[in-house]
């Protein structure tokens, strides 16, 4: 691959392969089914129910049995472009996003969503035609609401890590993150993080301003595992324990903090029969969903792991699981290859 396509790679698919942190979508996955008729309604809450517990095919044919009696239903379509984009189904992910937003276009969530459908696609073939489509829906978000942060920072990681030749642009990305600090200013952290860390390729100034985050003490989860997901990115196991550690009085029983646990035992390289358990527990508790920690990414771990404790065999099969799950995780296929060289 060469650099120009890693870079489109780096743009398009972000919130889609890396398991999405809070500031780059909605909190819940599925809107409130509000003002509709009582039987749609009740459809659009089961799908929600499936969706959130991962169940995408039983979510995808609910929605289905909505939009067959209420064709006229932006938001029934919306979802199910959410489910798509859950199965990679990038093409019907698409073509649900363009319907909602056909029936509703003032809607910015809509064409936030439109856009993370284009930007799948554009990344899944390598397509500067689709690519193009993608800044566009995300301006059109922020000018519907400038008021929503999720769309922001879409159209901030776009700017800031597409070719120029199909939109990006780090002036544009900045303006974005500046923005949302505006709007927000934990939001703003993390969004001059993200700038510093991938436009400026400056980990010593995202740094600093993670560490904001954590002396701010927001009482939301979702800042601290954005801080966690860095450290863990730095391989830096007493930083990430500390977030861990303050994620965890935010909200103890958060899935996440089984995997970001497990990683930060195998970082510091102690107790690894504990981060076995913990990375194992999330695998087998968890549905693997785009805006959380992946399942690619956590038997990426589980091979690193194995390779820690002396055991190839065991690591090369996590590591084809993990590329089998998302076949872009470069660190799993050189350590695989690595692996079957010395075998």
């Amino acid at each position: 691959m060469n650099a120009l396509n890693i870079r489109i790679q780096a743009a398009l698919l972000l919130f889609l392969l890396k398991g999405l942190p809070v500031f780059s979508g909605p909190a819940n996955p599925l809107l409130r089914a509000a003002g509709l008729p009582a039987d749609i309604s009740s459809l659009i809450q089961a799908a929600e129910r499936q969706f959130e517990s991962g169940n995408y095919a039983s979510a995808i044919a609910t929605l289905q049995s909505a939009v067959s009696q209420s064709p006229g239903n932006g938001e029934a379509y919306y979802r199910l472009g959410r489910c798509y984009l859950e199965i990679r189904d990038f093409d019907s992910a698409i073509a649900n996003a363009e319907k909602s937003v056909a029936l509703d276009a003032k809607n910015s969530v809509y064409h936030d969503w439109l856009g993370r459908a284009y930007g799948a696609k554009a990344d899944n073939e390598k397509s500067f035609l689709v690519a193009r489509k993608v800044k566009k829906e995300f301006q059109e978000a922020v000018r519907l609401n400038p008021s929503d942060i999720a769309a922001r920072a879409d159209l901030e990681d776009f700017c800031m890590n597409a070719p120029w030749i199909v939109g990006g642009s780090k002036d544009e990305a900045k303006d974005q993150a500046d923005a949302i600090a505006a709007i927000d200013p934990i939001a703003g952290h993390v969004a001059h993080a993200k700038f510093y860390q991938q436009a400026m390729k400056r980990p010593d100034l995202a740094e600093n301003e993670y560490r904001l985050i954590l002396a701010t003490k927001p009482d939301k989860v979702e800042p601290y595992l954005e801080v966690a997901a860095f450290f863990e990115a730095q391989n830096k196991p007493a930083d990430l324990r500390t977030a861990i550690e303050a994620a965890a009085q935010v909200k103890p029983n958060d899935p996440r903090l089984t995997f970001f646990r497990g990683v930060a035992l195998v970082l510091s390289g102690t107790d690894l029969p504990r981060a076995e358990e913990y990375l194992k527990a999330y695998l087998a508790s968890t549905p693997d969903r785009s805006d959380w920690p992946s399942h690619a990414a956590a038997r990426e771990w589980l091979g690193r792991l194995y390779e820690a404790q002396g055991k190839p065999a065991e690591a090369a099969e996590q590591y084809r699981a993990a590329l089998q799950l998302d076949p872009g995780r470069s660190q799993a296929r050189s350590r695989l290859e690595k692996l079957e060289k010395a075998s």
